[in-house]
């Protein structure tokens, strides 16, 4: 049956502005441990591969699975971190292509040329959705995916709603946008945002539209990503509550909620949706199973 694989990101273990407490890296990695996560995204973006590579041995220390995001601005950038992924065994590299190419022929002959490149390497490659990068604008990158019908989508929505600025209740022409997105999620990164913040505190009463929107986003690309997945297939979804300025922060420049505690809370609804799909599909079995014309016993 289809896996569900739970990953933090270690930039979100960042204490930023007085969100938690400082945890060392080794001290996060086992608090990541001991939550039940399968795994620790590594964002170079946030530390460079010298700093990085310090966390190759608590990996295998703590028995954690390892998701790279990187932000390579052509293909040269991006043969480094390949290597690197092969080092750290890791289940997959993000890929937030630093390229904005003036139109979706150009980009996707160098997404066509990055993924043969990974797949001689024998490195699984995603393209995240995310801002500044070639999958910058929603429609232009549902045209791409059209045009490369093989490319692998790591969707983080908060990009989106913030890049687009969309309100609710969405336009239809806008979410059926967004549901092509879902359609080919390969692995999801979570955050809520609103139109105007890229990341909201959870449990903020004003916040809590934004958090339900998410939330059936979520379940939506869960639903299309196992009609479509093999039993031996594992679905990513990364906790990904970011440090300041991604966090918000308050007049004393400290952050106003505790990211650790929400990473868990997030954690906590991604596991409750997926064992309610789960159960869907036992229930959908059972029901088959009894409508099946008993055997006559003669």
């Amino acid at each position: 049956m289809p896996r569900l694989e739970l990953y933090q990101s270690l930039w979100a273990m960042d204490a930023g502005r007085g969100s938690h407490e400082a945890f060392s890296t080794e001290k996060a990695f086992e608090l990541v441990r001991n939550a039940g996560y399968t795994g620790m995204a590594i964002n170079l973006a946030a530390a460079d591969r010298d700093t990085a590579y310090k966390t190759l041995p608590m990996f295998k220390q703590f028995e954690l699975g390892c998701v790279i995001n990187a932000f390579p601005h052509s293909m040269e950038d991006m043969l480094p971190v390949l290597e690197m992924a092969r080092e750290f065994d890791a289940k997959v590299v993000n890929i937030i292509a630093q390229v904005i190419p003036s139109s979706v022929d150009e980009a996707s002959l160098m997404v066509q040329d990055w993924m043969e490149e990974a797949e001689k390497e024998g490195i699984n490659i995603e393209f995240e959705t995310h801002r500044n990068s070639v999958t910058n604008d929603l429609s232009y990158t549902t045209q791409l995916l059209e045009a490369v019908p093989d490319m692998k989508l790591s969707v983080d929505l908060s990009h989106y709603v913030v890049d687009r600025e969309l309100a609710l209740p969405l336009r239809k022409e806008e979410q059926e946008l967004i549901d092509k997105i879902l359609r080919r999620a390969n692995a999801f990164q979570g955050r809520v945002a609103s139109a105007q913040q890229i990341q909201l505190q959870l449990e903020f009463p004003q916040h809590q539209k934004w958090v339900v929107q998410f939330l059936d986003w979520w379940e939506a690309g869960f639903r299309y990503w196992r009609k479509r997945a093999g039993d031996d297939d594992s679905l990513i979804f990364q906790t990904e509550l970011a440090p300041p300025d991604y966090a918000m922060t308050g007049p004393d420049g400290m952050e106003m909620s505790d990211r650790w505690q929400e990473s868990l809370i997030m954690k906590g609804w991604i596991e409750d949706i997926w064992t309610r799909l789960e159960n869907e599909v036992i229930e959908q079995a059972v029901s088959v199973s009894s409508r099946q014309p008993s055997e006559t016993v003669s």
